[in-house]
């Protein structure tokens, strides 16, 4: 069997009814789930970590769009159009926001579907067939006319078997991660924000009663011979970043990979680094950067996120890329003056910005909103530790933040991997049992398993 049917006619497509959309008020701290483009990674995972709950009146106002195990979700308007995620566990009750839209009752293998839906062929349709605006649209009867090629069962079932062992792995890392950076945040907060950093004797300082002392400038007590310093004390320079060409052309001949304020989030492991090749002057080679840099997205955010995002460069990172790193234009590289407060900069300036702080320190030019850099760095004030518990905490971060760039580097593999092993599958290219499938999964997957193994031991 090697023929097409419409979308329409091997599930239910089911989106919300405008009638019965929702506001802020219809938001609930706890209850069902209700799950948009937010909560679909960039590699077309379900992600609930910052999912939003919605009350029991609404959720039940809506019986056609409530989700369930093997559900397709595929987000049909904005900026994320065409992102995917199949619901690949249970996760209570749940349903969808106006945004995206519900597959159900699917008549072949669920997993297969979401495979093709994902592929080069599923997305393309989706793109032709969105509106070319400023917030881009796929029709839901245009959805409904999507060809989507069918194989036999046997292929479904292979491509559905092999696309679970990969997204497993992936998850596998992406838990892994979750936990290490938790674990890095927890320690940060009770070092720094609560001072129960180890004391001489290795006990907790502030609730051993260690000495504390008013700080004027920070209006608020800080550990005996702790300091106030304004950011810009931490930092040795900062450049602009660059875009140079599309192409090599003339003396634009350095190739390098560019980090847009669009990549922050996958450079610190939230989703997939789109970081586009570009061409830059050679003249241009010392805006480079370099392991202990830090990447600061300084034009865009929006009404509900302030600009500022934060990145760090480590060597793990750097091994992730195949060229040279810059930053765009709308970001600036910085590098500290003592790497050793890498990672307590890194906590202490995303602590701000989840704070909000970053959102007074913003102006606005041709409508686009720009961080006041210098000003905030010259200005704004925070607590310095000394440098002997600063060593101690990089000490400690910096292993949990080499194991998570290992498993992202590792990530990036297998989806590579995956990407180009199940069209093949799909097309016929490689047949089930063949020496290369059996390779590809015996050699590349098995190996998230083994670092799996070795992180909880």
């Amino acid at each position: 069997m090697n023929n097409y049917v419409k979308l329409s006619d091997i599930c239910k497509i089911s989106g919300r009814v405008g009638w019965k959309g929702y506001t802020v008020n219809d938001l609930r701290t706890e209850g069902p789930w209700v799950i948009g483009a937010n909560d679909i990674t960039d590699d077309n995972i379900l992600d609930l970590t910052e999912a939003k709950h919605i009350s029991r009146e609404k959720f039940e106002e809506s019986p056609e769009i409530k989700i369930e195990l093997n559900d397709i979700l595929i987000v049909k308007v904005g900026s994320t159009i065409g992102k995917i995620a199949i619901v690949d566990r249970e996760i209570g009750e749940a349903c969808i926001n106006p945004n995206t839209v519900l597959l159900k009752n699917c008549k072949i293998d669920p997993y297969y579907l979401y495979c093709y839906l994902i592929s080069s062929a599923g997305q393309q349709y989706i793109k032709n067939h969105s509106s070319a605006s400023a917030q881009p649209a796929l029709n839901q009867t245009d959805l409904k006319e999507m060809p989507i090629r069918l194989v036999d069962i046997d292929v479904q079932n292979k491509v559905s078997h092999q696309l679970k062992i990969f997204n497993k792995k992936i998850a596998i890392n992406n838990k892994i991660n979750r936990e290490l950076e938790a674990l890095a945040k927890t320690i940060y907060d009770y070092w720094f924000v609560q001072f129960d950093f180890p004391n001489n004797n290795g006990k907790p300082y502030k609730s051993s009663r260690g000495k504390m002392v008013y700080n004027k400038e920070l209006k608020r007590e800080i550990p005996e011979g702790w300091e106030d310093s304004t950011i810009s004390d931490w930092i040795e320079n900062d450049k602009n970043g660059d875009w140079g060409k599309e192409q090599e052309e003339g003396n634009y001949t350095e190739k390098v990979s560019c980090i847009r304020g669009a990549d922050i989030n996958g450079l610190n492991g939230n989703g997939e680094v789109k970081s586009p090749t570009r061409y830059i002057l050679e003249k241009n080679t010392h805006k480079i950067l370099e392991a202990g840099d830090l990447i600061v997205e300084i034009s865009g955010g929006s009404p509900t996120q302030s600009t500022g995002r934060l990145a760090f460069i480590t060597e793990e990172t750097l091994d992730r890329f195949e060229n040279p790193l810059i930053c765009s234009n709308f970001c600036k590289a910085v590098t500290l003056k003592d790497e050793t407060y890498l990672y307590n900069f890194v906590y202490n300036w995303n602590r701000l910005y989840n704070a909000g702080v970053l959102f007074g320190w913003e102006g606005k030019t041709s409508g686009i909103k720009n961080l006041l850099f210098e000003n905030f760095i010259t200005s704004y004030k925070v607590v310095k530790p000394p440098i002997e518990i600063i060593e101690q905490f990089y000490n400690k971060v910096k292993v949990l933040h080499q194991k998570k760039q290992k498993n992202l580097l590792e990530n990036q593999k297998l989806a590579v991997l995956r990407d180009w092993l199940l069209p093949m599958l799909m097309n016929g290219q490689v047949r089930v049992g063949d020496e290369i499938l059996k390779q590809a999964q015996d050699d590349k997957v098995g190996m998230v398993a083994e670092e799996g193994n070795k992180y909880k031991s």
